[in-house]
Protein backbone atom coordinates (compact mmCIF):
# COMPACT_ATOMS: atom_id res chain seq x y z
CA UNK A 1 0.00 0.00 0.00
CA UNK A 2 1.28 3.46 -0.92
CA UNK A 3 1.68 5.99 1.91
CA UNK A 4 0.29 9.52 1.69
CA UNK A 5 3.81 10.87 1.20
CA UNK A 6 4.53 8.46 -1.65
CA UNK A 7 1.18 9.25 -3.27
CA UNK A 8 2.20 12.93 -3.36
CA UNK A 9 5.24 12.06 -5.48
CA UNK A 10 3.57 9.46 -7.67
CA UNK A 11 0.58 11.67 -8.42
CA UNK A 12 2.86 14.01 -10.39
CA UNK A 13 3.75 13.52 -14.03
CA UNK A 14 7.25 13.53 -15.47
CA UNK A 15 9.54 15.43 -15.39
CA UNK A 16 8.15 16.91 -12.14
CA UNK A 17 7.85 13.50 -10.46
CA UNK A 18 11.47 12.57 -11.13
CA UNK A 19 12.66 16.01 -10.06
CA UNK A 20 10.75 15.83 -6.76
CA UNK A 21 12.03 12.32 -6.06
CA UNK A 22 15.60 13.46 -6.73
CA UNK A 23 15.14 16.49 -4.45
CA UNK A 24 13.76 14.20 -1.76
CA UNK A 25 16.84 11.99 -1.94
CA UNK A 26 19.21 14.96 -1.91
CA UNK A 27 17.54 16.47 1.15
CA UNK A 28 17.55 13.18 3.07
CA UNK A 29 21.24 12.62 2.25
CA UNK A 30 22.30 15.94 3.81
CA UNK A 31 22.21 14.56 7.37
CA UNK A 32 21.26 11.31 9.11
CA UNK A 33 19.03 13.29 11.49
CA UNK A 34 16.72 14.49 8.68
CA UNK A 35 13.40 12.67 8.55
CA UNK A 36 10.43 12.97 6.23
CA UNK A 37 6.82 13.43 7.29
CA UNK A 38 3.77 15.09 5.79
CA UNK A 39 2.34 18.41 6.91
CA UNK A 40 -0.33 20.47 5.17
CA UNK A 41 -0.53 17.82 2.44
CA UNK A 42 3.09 18.20 1.38
CA UNK A 43 6.32 16.39 2.22
CA UNK A 44 8.02 18.03 5.18
CA UNK A 45 11.61 17.37 6.16
CA UNK A 46 12.59 17.79 9.79
CA UNK A 47 15.96 18.00 11.46
CA UNK A 48 15.73 16.37 14.89
CA UNK A 49 11.95 16.88 14.88
CA UNK A 50 12.14 20.59 13.95
CA UNK A 51 10.76 21.62 10.55
CA UNK A 52 13.57 22.22 8.08
CA UNK A 53 12.01 22.40 4.60
CA UNK A 54 9.07 21.35 2.44
CA UNK A 55 8.70 20.18 -1.16
CA UNK A 56 5.88 21.64 -3.22
CA UNK A 57 4.94 22.67 -6.74
CA UNK A 58 4.04 26.12 -8.00
CA UNK A 59 0.29 26.46 -8.63
CA UNK A 60 0.75 28.32 -11.92
CA UNK A 61 3.78 26.63 -13.50
CA UNK A 62 3.66 23.27 -11.67
CA UNK A 63 7.45 23.57 -11.25
CA UNK A 64 8.85 22.09 -8.02
CA UNK A 65 10.43 24.12 -5.29
CA UNK A 66 11.92 23.73 -1.84
CA UNK A 67 10.37 25.89 0.85
CA UNK A 68 13.03 26.65 3.46
CA UNK A 69 11.26 27.05 6.82
CA UNK A 70 13.83 29.42 8.35
CA UNK A 71 14.46 31.19 5.05
CA UNK A 72 14.19 34.63 6.64
CA UNK A 73 17.51 33.85 8.37
CA UNK A 74 19.21 32.78 5.13
CA UNK A 75 20.91 35.11 2.69
CA UNK A 76 21.43 33.39 -0.65
CA UNK A 77 20.82 34.83 -4.13
CA UNK A 78 18.93 31.70 -5.25
CA UNK A 79 16.30 32.07 -2.52
CA UNK A 80 13.12 34.09 -3.13
CA UNK A 81 11.24 35.73 -0.29
CA UNK A 82 8.15 36.91 -2.12
CA UNK A 83 5.48 38.07 0.33
CA UNK A 84 6.41 35.49 2.96
CA UNK A 85 7.56 36.62 6.40
CA UNK A 86 9.40 33.49 7.54
CA UNK A 87 10.08 31.17 4.62
CA UNK A 88 11.96 31.48 1.34
CA UNK A 89 11.67 29.45 -1.85
CA UNK A 90 14.33 27.67 -3.87
CA UNK A 91 12.85 27.09 -7.35
CA UNK A 92 13.87 24.20 -9.57
CA UNK A 93 13.38 23.79 -13.32
CA UNK A 94 12.31 20.16 -13.85
CA UNK A 95 13.50 20.29 -17.47
CA UNK A 96 17.11 21.07 -16.49
CA UNK A 97 19.76 19.16 -14.58
CA UNK A 98 19.61 19.93 -10.88
CA UNK A 99 22.21 22.52 -9.81
CA UNK A 100 23.70 20.20 -7.16
CA UNK A 101 26.40 22.57 -5.91
CA UNK A 102 23.98 25.43 -5.39
CA UNK A 103 21.30 23.15 -3.97
CA UNK A 104 23.59 21.55 -1.39
CA UNK A 105 24.93 25.01 -0.52
CA UNK A 106 21.41 26.30 0.24
CA UNK A 107 20.52 23.17 2.24
CA UNK A 108 23.86 23.35 4.07
CA UNK A 109 23.29 26.98 5.03
CA UNK A 110 19.86 26.02 6.32
CA UNK A 111 21.23 23.13 8.38
CA UNK A 112 23.96 25.37 9.80
CA UNK A 113 21.23 27.31 11.64
CA UNK A 114 20.36 24.11 13.52
CA UNK A 115 23.97 23.01 14.01
CA UNK A 116 25.01 26.39 15.43
CA UNK A 117 22.05 26.56 17.81
CA UNK A 118 20.21 29.46 16.13
CA UNK A 119 17.28 27.06 15.89
CA UNK A 120 16.85 25.08 19.11
CA UNK A 121 16.52 21.33 18.63
CA UNK A 122 15.91 18.55 21.13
Amino acid sequence: MISDIESFYYSKTEPVQGCLLALRQIILEQDDQITETQKYGMPCFCYRNKMFCYLWTDKKTNDPYILMVEGNRLIHPALEKGDRTRMKVYRVDPWQDLPLDELTEVLGEGLKLYYDGHIKVK
